[in-house]
């Protein structure tokens, strides 16, 4: 049973307005590490089933399977991240996205506070607005523990990392708000009109 690894993708950031590179070099340091335990636990979890010892009650099955959630969860999270990202900002929020969030959100400007203030909640996580699959609605949530809080299927459109590793060298803990303004200030908004479904309209819940 032959497991493809997974390669940690480049990012080609840097000059971001209010984010340093050195916080880039260490943040990327970390999705590494995210990369390497992913593809660890999934090897170390294969060769149980191999051995045909896989048991719910076994604690080191049971642990490196928990394990591997948190692990896959912060390597795709950052990927999102990261690609949504570009040196001050890119391009402008689309038509279709604007029609998404005035139908959601009951405007841009309302979406956009309410999103940064998923961002401000205290603990750390993730802010990341998901589009139902199936409504194809917009909708804010707090991602915790990476794989804690997810909406199973749902689609992210624009993720920020709100762990306090994300903007600690540049800012104080009390001024994470100041990260979450530099973060829009960066929004790669063509990476996020690519993630939209785009018909034309978005359906109304029924």
């Amino acid at each position: 049973m032959a497991h493809s690894k997974y390669k940690a993708k480049e990012f080609k950031l840097s000059g971001l307005k209010g984010i340093s590179d050195e916080t880039l070099k260490m943040h990327f340091g970390l999705y590494e590490g995210y990369v390497n335990n992913t593809n660890l636990l999934t090897e170390q979890i294969a060769e149980i089933i191999r051995n045909k010892e896989a048991s719910g009650k076994d604690p080191a099955y049971a642990e490196l399977t928990r394990r591997l959630g948190f692990e896959y969860g912060g390597m795709v999270l950052h990927e999102y991240y990261f690609e949504n990202l570009a040196a001050k900002g890119k391009g402008s929020p689309s038509a279709d996205f604007k029609r998404a969030v005035e139908q959601c959100f009951d405007g841009f400007d309302n979406w956009h506070q309410a999103f940064a203030a998923v961002g401000e909640m205290r603990g750390v996580g993730w802010a990341i607005l998901y589009q139902d699959p199936v409504t194809e609605r917009l909708s804010n949530h707090w991602v915790a523990l990476h794989q804690d809080g997810v909406p199973s299927g749902f689609k992210p459109i624009l993720v920020m990392d709100v762990w306090e590793h994300a903007f600690l060298l540049d800012y104080k803990p009390a001024e994470r708000g100041k990260y979450i303004e530099a973060f829009f200030a960066n929004v790669d908004w063509d990476a996020v009109h690519r993630r939209l479904a785009t018909p034309a309209a978005v359906r109304a819940v029924a």
